[in-house]
């Protein structure tokens, strides 16, 4: 008990937990994009990578939990250390010296955060568990296998839910493109050396994260992703 006190006792442990959750989130967001982008290899592609992963489901909702507790551990944290910030400062905000897009961000992280924890429980329900349309879970190729493919063209063919992710998608990366930066000089690795090209590392991120989950259902609209 005597390290997790330490730890959590400390701004600064909190702070350096805080930045590797986002590690974690970073690295897991990459890896999804990645497990997307196999929508535009075809059917079978995605299809196979889904069965791969749903083989293994002890391991699959391991995953999964441990991902959702990583969110929960990151926001918490970012909640705490905004309240504590703000007492030290007797209740009055930063001022902003940046650019209005960089001091919007920065404003907004909680919100963001939070905004973007409330996109994953409703993704989770709508693409994972079938809260939100039960009859994705009838969807099968001519394997047998969960039909991933068709699953995600029709759910993005549905024009407010393609909206909605790309509204989603948008907060994730406002979101990114402060907090990538913030992370370092949580660890602090922050001077007036690099923290410039530590923005515009986070800025290109989220930008780049942003349109790269936006194809799927643009790619949906325009029939480059369709049912076959």
């Amino acid at each position: 008990m005597i390290l997790p006190q330490k730890i959590f006792g400390s701004s600064v442990g909190r702070k350096a937990v805080m930045a590797l959750t986002g590690v974690g989130l970073i690295l897991f967001t990459i890896v999804h994009l990645a497990g997307h982008f196999l929508m535009f290899a075809g059917p079978d592609a995605i299809n196979s990578y889904a069965f791969a992963l749903k083989s293994n489901p002890a391991i699959l909702w391991g995953a999964r939990s441990g991902l959702l507790l990583t969110f929960i551990v990151h926001v918490g944290l970012a909640i705490n250390l905004s309240i504590e910030n703000k007492r030290a400062r007797g209740g009055v905000g930063y001022q902003y010296n940046n650019t209005v897009q960089a001091s919007f961000a920065s404003r907004t992280m909680i919100w963001t955060g939070m905004l973007v924890l409330a996109f994953i429980l409703f993704h989770l329900a709508h693409f994972t568990i079938f809260l939100v349309n039960p009859a994705y879970a009838n969807l099968h190729d001519e394997l047998g296998r969960h039909d991933v493919y068709s699953m995600m063209v029709v759910a993005f063919q549905a024009v407010p839910i393609g909206i909605g992710y790309i509204i989603a998608m948008a907060i994730l990366a406002l979101h990114l493109s402060h907090g990538l930066p913030s992370m370092f000089q949580s660890i602090g690795w922050n001077s007036p050396r690099f923290d410039a090209n530590f923005k515009r590392v986070g800025t290109i991120f989220g930008v780049l994260i942003f349109f790269g989950y936006s194809s799927l259902p643009v790619a949906v609209w325009l029939g480059v992703l369709r049912l076959q």
